[in-house]
């Protein structure tokens, strides 16, 4: 093999075709979660003709969601890598300068002065010897030192072409979310057991100071009677998927940062992150409560209540019946701008899921331990 050929090849090489990289590699995450969010712009464009265009639009963001977070999870191990190789590369140059110093040597020596040795024929053979037993491990140190150089020029190639990647995704996410929103607006084809009456919902959030004086009037703010409900989801106790996608922050009965103690859970989402009922349910309340902020409540069953607080827009309307996953509304924050995405300062922290979401669940009246319902990243 022509070792100086292929170290040059390696070092001073234009376009090229390195080896396959393992599939869990950063790379290879990074160019799945673009194919993701190709997906997702196809779903997008497919929603507008859909029967079903709450659900479509649903799943649209839910793929965007997942797009998103895939790339910034794959282009961050990629910078990381490339971080890593070039450390290693720097602090191998005096070995790297010695090897292409040896293979400089043994390329441009012509054969014939390589087969002559001061000792004569005999040293001149053992010199062949070492030659030939030196090769080989030169050979796979030039090898090591290519496969190296192409993943480093691979990676950056990828975290130059993410840019307009995610610039796309980051708009088509937005652009699904704002048709959501319309869509679940003009959404007349779902059930209701009440009417909400707005003078008497006024009337209950001024005399109420507390969740649960509120939580416990409930049933004042329909106008007329409220249509019984035979629903039951006993069985899917501690099964249930969280509303909105993120990891705990902070479980039940314990202290805030004002050293309150909450009778829920706090979960720490991604801004903007869609929000969704994890069972069908009736929608008990919507909007601005108390120092809550926005709140929903569902009751999946009678006696059963799920608080959700911290909503920037919620959807829906009191007294609807809605199934399990229907959006019921969006987180707040701002969109992280592509520069934030691709920093790796934060890494590992959680410092991209900026907004929290409130969950707590009261059982005939009383609050109880969300965890009992749904599953965290606690109770696996």
């Amino acid at each position: 093999m022509n070792l100086r050929a292929a170290l040059l090849g390696l070092v001073l090489a234009g376009p090229f075709s390195g080896p396959a990289l393992a599939q869990d590699d950063p790379a290879s995450a990074a160019r799945a979660a673009a194919e993701q969010l190709e997906n997702a712009t196809l779903l997008l464009q497919g929603a507008g003709t859909a029967r079903d265009r709450v659900k479509a639009l649903t799943e649209t963001v839910k793929a965007y969601e997942a797009g998103l977070g895939a790339m910034r999870d794959g282009l961050r191990r990629a910078a990381r890598r490339e971080g890593q190789i070039t450390q290693s590369l720097k602090a191998r140059e005096t070995e790297i300068a010695q090897l292409l110093g040896v293979l400089q040597i043994i390329e441009t020596s012509a054969p014939p002065v390589l087969l002559l040795h001061p000792s004569g024929p005999l040293g001149s053979a053992r010199s062949a010897m070492m030659l030939a037993e030196v090769t080989p491990g030169l050979n796979a140190r030039a090898q090591a030192l290519r496969e190296d150089l192409t993943e480093v020029r691979t990676l950056r190639l990828l975290q130059q072409t993410a840019a307009e990647t995610l610039e796309n995704g980051l708009a088509g996410a937005q652009q699904a979310r704002a048709e959501l929103s319309q869509a679940v607006a003009n959404r007349t084809d779902l059930p209701k057991r009440f009417t909400q009456d707005p003078v008497r919902t006024a009337i209950l959030i001024s005399s109420t100071e507390t969740l649960e004086g509120f939580a416990s009037g409930l049933s004042e703010i329909a106008d007329g009677e409220i249509e019984d409900s035979s629903a039951d989801i006993s069985a899917l106790k501690g099964s249930l998927t969280l509303p909105v996608q993120g990891v705990l922050l902070r479980g039940y009965g314990q202290s805030d940062a004002a050293g309150v103690k909450r009778d829920g859970i706090l979960i720490a989402a991604r801004p903007r992150a869609l929000v969704a009922s994890p069972t069908a349910a009736t929608i008990r309340y919507r909007g601005a409560l108390l120092d809550l902020g926005n709140v929903m409540i569902l009751e999946p069953q009678p006696d059963t209540l799920f608080v959700l607080s911290g909503l920037a827009e919620v959807f829906g309307e009191p007294g609807q019946v809605i199934p399990a996953g229907t959006p019921v509304g969006l987180m707040g924050g701002n969109t992280p701008q592509i520069g934030a995405i691709l920093s790796l300062s934060g890494e590992g922290t959680g410092t991209d899921r900026s907004e929290t979401l409130y969950i707590e669940v009261r059982e005939g009246g009383s609050p109880v331990d969300p965890e009992t319902w749904f599953q965290t990243n606690n109770n696996g």
